[in-house]
């Protein structure tokens, strides 16, 4: 069912010059995220980035390229692979991500085997609607704190917080003023120009990349090459519970993707292969010593804003990714950007997510006059935004994943689903002509 007012579909080719363009954009939108997981668990930047390229191309071809959806360093196992580098150094964390990865394919050959339907009476509108709305809002505190703070000191700054905001201002004006090619990038305009006041008010550190040479060959961490892998059942239950986290992210995610583009993708090309995408590539990071990978939200708020929908774009900055691993002083000068630029396109691109999440409550006609539903979204959106957790030993569940598993079990045991779910459709509007979430 194609969306008429999208400018590239799934398949289409841009032109060469703009492919490059809008692929570079994509790359802005990942890179901040996904070279700040390897820094907070010690990992080498250039191996995620080259794990997200890797890992980006490998999905494309399990999903038969029909799922414009860009990985990178995935969050959810911050926390797991440091403890358990504590217990067994890098190897032990690798061998980890490794069997989190197995969670993936035997979750996808579950889904294969029973189906979607099952899937879609425990995830109506409702549900799916507030899932998404936390999504996007639940990282609203994360965009917000890297606008206003000093990276150095996690104090208030004014001057950090204007760069974000010129950022977001410059964005803002871009989507709604400029046409032509420039009205496709505004992303990346906004970052070009709040990377440039900070450059201007001295916020800008160039040392990096004066110190950094042109061809630098990431760390890479080889099983069998640079140790010898071995099995334990103290990192099997430490890692693959885990797992559970990013795959509700992950189909949250797609839901986000499929209201966004108007087509199914949980059906065509299927959940279950874009869940065993996502696991191999947690496998190749695992193989190469990257972190776990996962969908990116900045990259589908991208395609929200842009309208366009090419899988071609986000291949091009998969390759990117690649070559920017082994480039070191391209790295160091993306690196340069200071956060609160990235803070003040976040601030645009989580909330577009968040309104994905509203616009199908829209669509599908949720009544809120109606205690069950007010309820169901209720309990959601606070559990999820206020990032509530359920823990037991080293397992732990909070924020999105718990909520909606929440949302499922009160949508399952309070009466009046069937009539509350008659003639609602997850994805929008039967007649094609939707709008993406922008």
């Amino acid at each position: 069912m194609k969306n008429e007012n999208m400018i590239l579909d799934v398949h289409e080719v841009p032109k060469w010059n703009r492919w490059i363009i809008l692929s570079i954009q994509h790359l802005f939108a990942m890179f901040g995220s996904t070279v700040l997981v390897p820094y907070l668990t010690h990992m080498n930047p250039g191996v995620a980035l080259v794990s997200s390229g890797l890992s980006t191309l490998a999905y494309q071809i399990i999903t038969r390229g029909k799922i414009p959806a860009y990985l990178g360093s995935s969050f959810a196992f911050i926390t797991p692979i440091l403890l358990a580098k504590t217990l067994g150094g890098q190897e032990m964390a690798m061998v980890g991500c490794f069997l989190a990865g197995l969670v993936y394919g035997i979750v996808a050959l579950i889904i294969k085997s029973f189906g979607l339907n099952w899937l879609m009476k425990i995830m109506p509108p409702v549900v799916v609607g507030p899932v998404i709305m936390v999504i996007g809002l639940g990282l609203a505190a994360n965009a917000v704190s890297m606008a206003m703070n000093d990276p150095a000191t996690k104090a208030y700054s004014l001057a950090h917080f204007s760069v974000a905001l010129v950022t977001l201002g410059v964005t803002i004006i871009c989507m709604i003023y400029l046409r032509g090619i420039f009205s496709l990038i505004p992303i990346l305009i906004g970052i070009i120009a709040g990377f440039s006041y900070a450059y201007f008010i001295g916020l800008v550190d160039f040392s990096a990349v004066q110190n950094a040479s042109w061809i630098a060959v990431p760390d890479f961490f080889i099983p069998f090459v640079n140790y010898t892998p071995h099995f334990t059942w103290t990192i099997a239950l430490m890692m693959m519970p885990i797992a559970i986290v990013p795959i509700a992210e992950h189909i949250g995610h797609q839901m986000v993707l499929s209201k966004i583009v108007n087509r199914n993708f949980l059906v065509e090309p299927g959940l279950h292969r874009s869940l065993l995408g996502d696991g191999i590539g947690i496998i190749i990071g695992s193989i190469i010593g990257g972190p776990p990978v996962t969908t990116y939200g900045e990259n589908i708020g991208v395609l929200a804003i842009t309208r366009i929908y090419s899988v071609f774009v986000i291949s091009g900055a998969a390759v990117f990714a690649i070559m920017f691993g082994f480039i070191g002083k391209l790295t160091a000068l993306i690196s340069s950007i200071p956060q609160n630029v990235m803070g003040g396109v976040s601030i645009l691109l989580f909330g577009i997510i968040a309104s994905a999440g509203v616009r199908m409550l829209i669509d599908n006609k949720v009544d809120f006059g109606n205690k069950r539903n007010l309820v169901i979204a209720s309990v959601i959106l606070v559990t999820g935004i206020g990032g509530a957790a359920f823990k037991i030993g080293a397992f732990e569940l909070r924020g999105m994943a718990l909520a909606a598993i929440i949302g499922v079990l009160l949508n399952l045991v309070l009466p009046g689903r069937e009539k509350d779910e008659a003639g609602q459709n997850m994805f929008g509007p039967k007649d094609g002509n939707d709008e993406t979430a922008a």
